[in-house]
């Protein structure tokens, strides 16, 4: 398989910080036993993640802030 880079993933994710943690967080689903949503790589769980990810299999998820005055 093709090496995944961080450009892969910034198609489809508009800063490396949203990357970062999107990463930490799917990784931690994984490891809780989540199945892989592609094809899985012996590189292991953040390689994998940055796959997903780089494939779209990931999304960002729109969070509505509410300022409390």
């Amino acid at each position: 398989m093709a090496r995944v880079t961080i450009e892969d993933c910034l198609k489809n994710v508009p800063s490396r910080f949203a990357i970062v943690h999107m990463a930490a967080q799917r990784v931690r689903q994984i490891r809780e036993g989540s199945p892989f949503l592609v094809k899985a790589s012996k590189n292991g769980d953040v390689v994998t993640t940055l796959r997903e990810i780089a494939a779209d299999r990931v999304r960002l998820k729109d969070k509505l802030v509410k300022d409390e005055d």
